[in-house]
């Protein structure tokens, strides 16, 4: 008899940093970004984390193609433009995910503050339209016109932060000091083309992104790019720091009860 919720031997590392990369990714990218207004921007950063010079808001709308039967996913991001110390990248406020296998593991091994999510791009001829919608409303909305192919983006690696942390199960805050941690990824890209259209931000009481003003044409484009990440815990930060912050991560269904 074989039981398959019983122990099994450890993997090795080789094993688990080989895994990810045995399968060949590409995905449909949808990105969008605009400056916002600079206090906005700075009030939701966590410390050590601080305010870029330009205040920018990336708005990610994707499909990926996982191959080997288990694609394809709808996947975005909503981030603001970050700095710790030198290094410069994006601080993602919201990852919205279709399954829950990408949320799980997004969320419990680098920190991503991803929730689920209904997720589409759909394109047909030279129109595009594409929706993340969250309990109940659609929060994001991208249309437009694809229009002439671009250089392709020179290779190189990107970078976010996230906050890793648990919360305490008594309910006195987080259970630990969080980890700072740095996402770099790279990749590469075979079609990038521009596109006209506009974005629309809508409100919603368990995802605010509405809050932040667009303040500039937003910068639109459509790709086909691959990419892969890895991770590390950069620096460790007092639970005290961060808890002003989780609810960037958590749907506050109490709060809107009492709202009622």
């Amino acid at each position: 008899m074989t039981v398959r919720y019983a122990g099994r031997p450890p993997r090795s590392s080789t094993d688990v940093k080989a895994a990810p990369r045995s399968i060949d990714t590409w995905s449909t990218s949808l990105v969008a970004t605009f400056v916002t207004d600079p206090d906005a921007l700075a009030s939701v950063l966590p410390p050590p984390l601080a305010p870029t010079e330009t205040p920018i808001v990336k708005v990610g709308i994707s499909t990926v193609e996982l191959g080997h039967g288990m694609g394809p996913i709808g996947a975005g991001t909503f981030a603001v433009s970050a700095r710790h110390g030198d290094r410069t990248g994006y601080y993602p406020l919201l990852m919205p995910m279709t399954t829950e296998q990408a949320v799980v593991s997004g969320r419990e091994i680098y920190g991503e503050p991803k929730k689920l999510a209904k997720i589409s791009l759909d394109v047909e001829g030279e129109q595009l339209c594409a929706t993340v919608a969250r309990m109940g409303t659609s929060i994001i909305e991208i249309t437009g016109t694809i229009g002439d192919d671009l250089p392709l983006p020179v290779g190189g690696e990107s970078l976010d932060f996230y906050f890793k942390f648990l919360r305490d199960p008594a309910g006195g805050g987080l259970d630990d000091d969080a980890w700072l941690v740095y996402c770099t990824r790279e990749g590469e890209t075979r079609r990038h083309r521009r596109v006209t259209g506009t974005l629309e931000l809508r409100d919603s009481k368990f995802d605010p992104v509405a809050d932040f003003p667009v303040l500039s044409e937003p910068a639109i484009t459509l790709s086909e790019r691959s990419s892969k990440q890895q991770g590390s815990l950069v620096e460790r930060v007092p639970a005290a720091t961060i808890l002003p912050f989780i609810h960037q991560r958590y749907d506050d269904l109490i709060a809107t009860v009492k709202a009622q």
